[in-house]
């Protein structure tokens, strides 16, 4: 078998065998197979697209890659949620605390911020002391003792996606559907996940533009889950603006502690309560939606969920002080409250555009190895549908370096369009993608 008649192949369209795509993943996992060539076949799918099947031999070959978490015997059910990215998404940070509160552990694997979309790594870096590199056995050790791990990839998981990625990322082949699919999902199952919530954003501030694409990508992956035995739901979300008020790295955990003790944004506390109300049903702690959302709601207020953030914390090292006292959360040098230079209803609230704000003051990378200033970033006012008078509160620029607040307040003032007439709070969800059999247990 040859490289160049399996890339031959899918440029004309044809199917590839299990065999043909464990041949070619194999052989650029080791090397055999060049740069280039994995080029030309990733422009090959992006244009001719893959089968279902063919997409979960790419998942399964990119799993068998690396190595596997096997949580059998350590939890009852592994659940994983994941997000496909956006602006001001903390989510993780309160979502995993709630199920950990209604006696369903979670151990999570994540990652750190590129570009403009948050990285939940980051964001707990900000708390003094937090470990993020829990050997296997620590990560094992502690899901059994507290219910509850938020560290970042310890094993080898699923490296030929990595290596994949790196290329898709310059040559122009990223939005390829099934290279996407089986890049997320490769790693949500090589990790152990046998009940999975995938949160697909969609919007001005996500990797998906359309909602009808972010259906086809959700229903792909929903897809992949059940073939391989799973239980997966995937939720279409807004991110046209950011999610909550705050974005930043210690603004976001500000917030999201804000929210653990029942208070917070109202859009982003109904997005954690969604969010962990689907987890529950797949843990089979609940039967509705419904149902989930209020025992979620009842660990918020009761504080069990924000006990159990305290308790994730203080078991990786991280100081728990910052928890109890966020004011002792780094604190950016420069803060500028920004008004309203106009009236109306808020039209537009460019969620890419905050978050490019937030990554010139610090708050990002734009290459990895890039050091983030965990204090800075960008606090939010209103939502869109608000009315803003003039001169009024629009937002709050964090910053620590004065020569980076002009460009940020100006880029954050024109990611506001305001309208005279009257405008409709955006939806939270826009879908709920489900298998069918999935459905059937429902």
């Amino acid at each position: 078998m040859r490289a160049v008649d399996v890339i031959v192949k899918k440029r004309d369209g044809q199917e590839l065998s299990k065999e043909e795509i464990d041949f070619f993943i194999g052989g650029f996992t080791r090397g055999e197979i060049s740069d280039y060539q994995a080029s030309a076949w990733a422009m090959a799918v992006l244009f001719q697209g893959m089968t279902p099947r063919e997409t979960m031999d790419l998942t399964n070959a990119l799993i068998e890659s690396g190595e596997r978490l096997d949580l059998t015997g350590v939890v009852p059910i592994a659940v994983d949620k994941h997000s496909t990215g956006g602006v001001g998404d903390k989510t993780t940070l309160v979502v995993q605390p709630i199920v950990a509160a209604c006696n369903i552990p979670m151990g999570k694997m994540s990652g750190k911020a590129l570009a403009f979309t948050g990285g939940t790594l980051d964001k707990l870096q900000s708390i003094s002391g937090y470990r993020i590199d829990l050997s296997t056995q620590e990560f094992i050790d502690q899901l059994k003792k507290i219910g509850l791990v938020l560290t970042g990839q310890t094993l080898n998981l699923a490296p030929a996606d990595g290596a994949l990625y790196s290329l898709r990322d310059v040559t122009g082949t990223v939005k390829a559907v099934p290279l996407i699919a089986s890049s997320i999902m490769s790693k949500k199952l090589a990790a152990g996940a046998q009940a999975i919530v995938l949160d697909v954003k969609v919007g001005l501030g996500a990797f998906m533009q359309e909602i009808l694409e972010a259906v086809e990508l959700a229903k792909l992956m929903v897809d992949i889950g059940y073939i391989a035995g799973k239980r997966v739901v995937a939720l279409i979300s807004d991110m046209n603006q950011p999610l909550g008020y705050a974005v930043g790295n210690a603004l976001e955990v500000k917030e999201a502690l804000e929210t653990l003790k029942g208070e917070g944004p109202v859009d982003f506390k109904e997005h954690c309560l969604e969010i962990a109300g689907h987890l529950l049903i797949l843990a089979g702690r609940a039967k509705e939606l419904e149902e989930g959302k209020k025992l979620s709601l009842e660990v918020l207020e009761n504080g069990t969920a924000f006990e159990k953030f305290r308790q994730l914390v203080q078991a990786q090292g991280g100081d728990v002080n910052l928890v109890d006292d966020p004011s002792k959360l780094p604190m950016a040098s420069i803060i500028e409250t920004i008004s309203s230079p106009l009236k109306g209803y808020l039209k537009e609230i460019h969620a890419r555009e905050i978050g490019l704000s937030a990554m010139e003051l610090g708050a990002g990378r734009e290459k990895k190895g890039d050091a983030v200033d965990y204090a800075v970033g960008i606090v939010l006012k209103h939502k869109v549908g608000d009315w803003v008078d003039e001169g009024e509160a629009l937002f709050e620029v964090h910053a620590n370096h004065r020569d980076r607040c002009g460009g940020a307040v100006e880029r954050v003032l024109a990611a506001h369009s305001f309208s005279k007439s009257k405008i409709s709070p955006l939806p939270r969800f826009y879908q709920t993608v489900i298998h069918a059999h999935e459905e059937k247990k429902r």
